[in-house]
């Protein structure tokens, strides 16, 4: 088993007030709230944190979110480029730049091979069709999204592993008279290539193609029920069987000296869950294109059911300056109830390796371990604590997996 790390670098740093008031802390809410000399504290603590990595042993995973708080990282190519250069030995996904929202597929694969060539061959490729909030800040149309996805992927792919000069593309979505990037990637015919989605539709496609299944936090029920699909839709076209290397899962992890430290300071990063993921329905469920059409009308129906407000405990001793600017955050999935859903491992050593044995036996194993670690209002200290208990104590042992 692998296991690869997330940090979305959140900007949680908001009054209460203002994140009551806004209609999508993932689109609307204003950029005044952000401070850049505590973004920039941040950005260096969360590079640090994947200098890490490096030294310990875990893979890397750089993402992208657009226009809100969950997320500082609005350029995944550009974070990849610092890793690229930054680590050693660590393999670095990226998961991902979203393709269905930028107009120049032939522009990602350049960002890709570029940072395939400066890690000198560590890179992977996620592929992500983006969330509602990020077409409109996008400037996108949601409407096609799924052709537009796969499309984007076939034209990177193809850029990425031609070697015989210019090609040009005529589609449906995407026009390219002349392709031919420069440098090639470093790995041949390109780097590995992932997908996180958990509905059924995607799924079948990745396993038709091949594609690593990224799940994330959908617990043990979603997860085998994508990871059915991808393996049945192989068999239907005639395909092997997948191994495991074929899904990854991801969890919200935190390893501490005890049970109840892992669930008290692993438990912060459920604000990304409990405030973090805060969008209005005009991003979140009605935007045109987010559904098939036969689900729209159970989507009209649905309630939405906004959070009750929990106090937050206020500055420790060890955190950074930025957290001592936490105010209070959303409360509504506690720490147990994530770890009985799967959506969290969270513990000591011994009790987070358990946790992990017992859902990799639940949804008939996996390769791809990921961590999403720190998040909300977790400090860096705490962060780096997590990282190294996991990677000491909890990796070795899964790697015999």
């Amino acid at each position: 088993m692998q296991a690869w790390y997330l940090c979305e670098n959140p900007y949680p740093f908001v009054p209460d007030d203002v994140l009551q008031g806004v209609d999508s802390v993932r689109g609307s809410l204003p950029n005044r709230y952000c401070d850049p000399k505590i973004a920039a504290e941040l950005f260096q603590e969360c590079l640090d944190e994947y200098l890490l990595c490096d030294d310990v042993g875990l893979n890397i995973i750089s993402n992208e979110h657009h226009a809100g708080i969950n997320c500082l990282y609005g350029a995944s190519p550009l974070i990849l480029g610092i890793l690229a250069r930054q680590t050693r030995t660590v393999r670095l996904l990226s998961l991902g730049t979203l393709i269905t929202v930028r107009p120049d597929p032939v522009r990602a694969a350049e960002e890709y091979a570029t940072a395939d060539v400066i890690s000198r061959g560590r890179l992977e490729i996620g592929f992500v069709k983006s969330g509602g909030s990020e077409m409109a800040s996008g400037n996108a149309n949601p409407v096609g999204i799924r052709e537009r996805f796969w499309e984007a992927i076939d034209l990177i792919v193809k850029a990425l592993s031609h070697q015989d000069g210019p090609f040009s593309w005529e589609g449906k979505h995407f026009t390219h008279r002349h392709v031919n990037i420069w440098p090639r990637p470093w790995q041949q015919p390109h780097p590995p290539l992932w997908a996180a989605t958990g509905d059924i539709e995607t799924a079948e496609e990745l396993g038709r193609r091949g594609l690593i299944n990224a799940i994330f936090l959908r617990g043990p029920e979603g997860t085998k029920r994508a990871w059915t699909a991808y393996r049945s839709a192989r068999k239907d076209v005639g395909l092997p069987e997948p191994g495991p290397d074929r899904f990854a899962y991801m969890g919200f992890t935190y390893v501490g000296d005890s049970d109840e430290e892992g669930v008290r300071v692993g438990g912060k990063a459920l604000w990304f869950l409990n405030t973090g993921l805060k969008s209005a329905p005009q991003y979140s469920k009605f935007l045109p294109g987010q559904v098939p059409p036969e689900l729209a009308p159970l989507v009209y129906r649905s309630a939405l059911r906004p959070p009750a407000a929990v106090p937050h405990a206020g500055r420790q001793g060890g955190e950074s300056k930025a957290a001592s600017r936490a105010p209070r955050a959303l409360g509504k999935v506690t720490a147990e109830q994530a770890i009985a859903q799967g959506l969290m491992f969270a513990g000591n050593p011994d009790t987070v390796y358990r946790q992990m044995m017992d859902f990799h036996a639940q949804v008939g194993g996996f390769e791809h371990l990921i961590l999403m670690g720190r998040s909300g209002f977790m400090t860096h200290e705490e962060a780096e604590k997590g990282i190294t208990r996991f990677a000491k104590e909890v990796l070795p042992r899964l790697r015999e997996v």
